[in-house]
């Protein structure tokens, strides 16, 4: 898992910071040594959530029966807001009462880096309303000098707590915060109370308090009053934040302490203070019994020029397919010295995806591939830069085809309770092993037909990509018949089909992580679809399953109109006939998923509140539903969306809220969390952006009780007080930024910097020696075609990349001086107890 977070100044304006985190969680996460349950069952049902401070963003599946359960899930997502910490909480399943904590990992935004790419164990720490603070007070204090009525002269201390910003969720909804300002020192302990504001977490008190200082008694008409050393070191304002809890306890939400003799110097004194938890001397010493986990994080934070200093890379690196050798360009050069190819592989693929230079790159390195490849049953096996640029590849463009292909049947199969377990190790008491084998088999024959009639809805980079594929696999083994067909298969049944089967939540194909029971089916029907698409597998008469129980179900489809179906949909799909796009009669699904949306009022007695739906968007249209499947309830045409604007949480006071303002009323929707509420505002600006009649103004608030919140109009037709966010351009086809994915590769190139130079040094030495190469070097892990050509590419990277260093320096200096301590952007950490 990880974050990016990422600043971009443009010529005209400067734009809000918007964050990425490329959560690409672990093969191999885990938790181990969970807290089991006293008593003879000590098991858990676990799963994990992540969280951007107390807001759940992800959740993974329920592992059962386990106190150290394997989740192995990746995930990745922008963050569209700041946050303090990125928190995981392991929790245990309870169907009847609420799941339980049993432990959580939190890490800094700022520590984030020191764990990136590394796989790391995390003791589970104990969760409690100490641990569950986050958020920021605006303080002001001054000193007032007061003359009595008798004239003798005393000291007051006026606090004012003006907001509060980020304060956590409760239960997933705002608090109801308040504030106690206590004055405190060795002999007293004066406390007042601000009202509680309700749903916020960003509250604007507002309020002024008044504390007797010093009296009147202490100081003579003598001199001028100043206030004692000795007490000013002893007194400190403490400010205690609560939720209020109504008819249940009062929960704890952090604190700070100031001391008084801030004022020493200056009669008045105003900052921000982040938020500290309460040390109330009760830290548990045993906090490893809770537990550990495993996690992966990949963290990025990059901050985004201007594009005209993105350029001369973008040139480059756009070069890169017509480089001879492959081995020399720009792009191969970053797979090769980078850690993990997979950092540089998700960059690379989008921009020359954009600029239609991915299937000439593409082709180029697998056929470096293919010059390894000794046995023609591995080819495209392994994991290198070609299967995993192609891999990113489906994943992009074949989105949709995903959806008209596998999404109806992979829905029956979650919604259904068809047991298919056929390992007789597994079944469970009262199953029968031949009903559940008819069951396994109808739905492989389904999705097999489906898939093997899907081809004209393949995407046509795809088939290009698999037309040269098949083209060199036959050039290098001319005398294997199958080799054609297997060199596709390993792609778009081993590494597509197969693996959006058996993980349909990670492809948006379904909402939520299925049961255990339905992970299983999904499991078999992955595996039994693997090996039919696998033409080494259906013409040989043994299947390469290990289990007894897969071999003899898998006998059932070894026959030969399956042969024939694979080998004519394997034709098809790397033809280089033209077809017509699978978007131009049917529409394009584009995004579903459960949300709250506030009723429309349309009727004179229809009450205005918040109702949960399941919203549905296509190509050509926005739906809701009471229920996935159900007829919709209110339709939105694509082409009468107007806008796409995030809504101020002051209008009703509820997070993660947007409006589609439309030719009707603005429909106001609030999302489950704040990634979920960017990729809706994201994908329905994309797919509205062409509209004719798009608004350049919007309100950025509501309109309620006959005005509008934001400008106080009263007219609800009046004009958009604040300018609408800038849409994409229209010509764009696949949603990126180049210059992000540019800035991503500089930064790259940036870390990677003493490999680049070895590969350099070693470029140098193959040039000037020509004996035999004795023993292994610092260069035998790179791949070095051609010396020279490599060697002069490495040099334009260098010098580009020190060009880029300058901007990037004047930014860092910049920032780094920019905010204040004690700003809103670099709050004060206040003392604790």
């Amino acid at each position: 898992m990880g974050e990016g977070q990422r600043e971009r100044e443009t010529q005209n304006r400067k734009q809000a910071p918007g964050s990425e985190l490329s959560a690409q969680s672990p093969t191999r996460g885990e938790a181990k040594n969970l807290l089991p349950y006293l008593g003879p069952n000590k098991m858990r049902d676990c799963f994990c959530t992540i969280n951007l401070d107390q807001e759940e963003v992800y959740r993974t599946q329920v592992v059962e029966k386990s106190l150290s359960p394997f989740f192995s899930e990746e995930f990745y997502f922008e963050i569209p807001r700041t946050f303090q910490y990125l928190s995981f909480y392991v929790y245990d399943k309870n169907v009847l009462q609420r799941d339980l904590r049993i432990g959580k990992v939190a890490i800094k935004k700022e520590d984030l880096c020191n764990h990136s790419g590394k796989e790391t164990w995390f003791l589970l720490q104990p969760v409690d309303s100490n641990s569950e603070v986050q958020g920021k007070v605006h303080l002001e204090l001054k000193l007032n000098e007061l003359i009595t009525e008798n004239g003798t002269v005393c000291q007051q201390l006026v606090v004012h707590i003006v907001s509060c910003h980020g304060l956590p969720l409760i239960n997933g909804q705002s608090c109801d915060p308040y504030a106690t300002v206590s004055l405190v020192g060795p002999s007293r302990n004066d406390q007042k109370k601000t009202k509680v504001k309700k749903k916020t977490s960003n509250p604007q008190f507002n309020e002024i308090f008044y504390f007797e200082v010093t009296r009147s008694s202490s100081y003579t008409r003598k001199s001028q009053f100043q206030v004692e050393e000795e007490d000013i070191e002893k007194l400190e304002i403490r400010i205690d934040l609560w939720n209020n809890g109504n008819l249940v306890q009062d929960i704890f939400l952090g604190e700070i302490k100031v001391p008084v003799n801030v004022l020493r110097n200056d009669s008045s004194h105003q900052a921000w203070y982040l938020l500290q938890p309460r040390d109330n001397g009760n830290k548990s010493s045993k906090t490893d019994d809770l537990g550990s986990l495993r996690l992966n994080i990949c963290y990025t934070e990059d901050y985004v020029l201007p594009s005209e200093y993105y350029g001369p890379l973008k040139t480059l690196l756009l070069k890169s397919p017509d480089v001879q050798p492959i081995s020399a360009s720009a792009a191969y050069i970053l797979g090769e010295i980078c850690r993990d190819k997979n950092d540089a592989v998700l960059p690379l693929v989008r921009l020359l995806l954009h600029h239609d230079k991915l299937v000439p790159f593409a082709t180029a390195v697998a056929e470096l591939d293919l010059k390894d490849t000794q046995d023609a049953n591995t080819i495209f096996r392994g994991n290198s830069l070609a299967t995993r640029c192609l891999d990113e590849m489906m994943k992009i463009v074949g989105g949709h085809y995903l959806k008209v292909t596998l999404k109806p049947i992979l829905d029956e199969i979650c919604e259904s309770s068809k047991s298919c377990e056929i390992d007789p190790i597994k079944l469970k008491e009262g199953d029968n092993v031949e009903n559940n084998k008819e069951n396994l088999r109808y739905y492989v024959d389904k999705l097999f037909s489906t898939i093997v009639k899907s081809s004209m809805s393949c995407p046509t980079v795809m088939c290009d990509t698999f037309y040269s594929l098949r083209q060199m696999a036959t050039q290098r083994f001319p005398n294997d018949p199958h080799v054609q067909y297997s060199a596709v298969s390993s792609f778009v049944f081993l590494r597509f089909f197969a693996v959006a089967v058996v993980s349909p939540h990670t492809f948006h194909l379904r909402p939520h992580h299925p049961d255990a029971q339905t992970i299983r089916t999904l499991t078999l029907i992955s595996k039994t679809i693997q090996t039919l698409g696998s033409w080494g597998s259906l013409s040989k008469s043994k299947s390469s399953f290990k289990e007894t129980f897969m071999c003899e179900f898998f006998k059932m489809f070894q026959e030969e109109r399956y042969i024939i179906a694979v080998k004519k949909f394997l034709d098809e799909i790397s033809s280089t006939e033209t077809k017509e796009s699978s978007g131009t009669s049917e529409p394009v699904h584009l995004k579903e998923g459960e949300m709250y949306k506030r009723a429309q009022g349309r009727t004179r007695i229809g009450k205005k509140n918040f109702k949960k739906r399941w919203f549905c968007l296509t190509s050509r249209e926005l739906t809701y539903h009471k229920q996935p499947g159900k007829d919709a309830i209110y339709t939105i045409p694509v082409k009468n969306i107007l806008a796409v604007e995030k809504l101020e949480e002051s209008s009703f006071n509820k997070k993660n809220m947007f409006q589609v303002i439309h030719m009707e009323k603005p429909l106001y929707v609030q999302a489950n969390n704040c990634v979920e509420a960017n990729e809706w505002i994201d994908v329905l600006c994309r797919v509205s952006r062409c509209n004719q009649n798009r608004l350049s103004f919007y309100h950025p608030s509501a309109y309620l009780n006959g005005n509008w919140l934001c400008c106080l109009e009263t007219s609800e037709n009046a004009l958009g007080c604040k300018p609408c966010t800038a849409g994409v351009p229209a010509d764009i086809q696949i949603d990126i930024d180049e210059d992000r994915e540019t800035e991503r590769i500089y930064s790259l190139f940036t870390l990677s910097l003493l490999k680049l130079q070895k590969m350099e040094e070693a470029c140098g030495t193959i040039a000037v020696y020509q004996g035999p190469q004795k023993e292994p070097d610092d260069y035998s892990n790179f791949v070095i075609e051609d010396s020279v050509t490599t060697f002069k590419t490495i040099q334009q990277i260098k010098s580009i990349i020190e060009k880029l260093d300058e901007p990037h320096e004047k930014y860092r200096k910049k920032r780094s001086t920019s905010a204040k301590y004690g700003s809103k952007e670099n709050p004060i950490v206040g003392k604790t107890s």
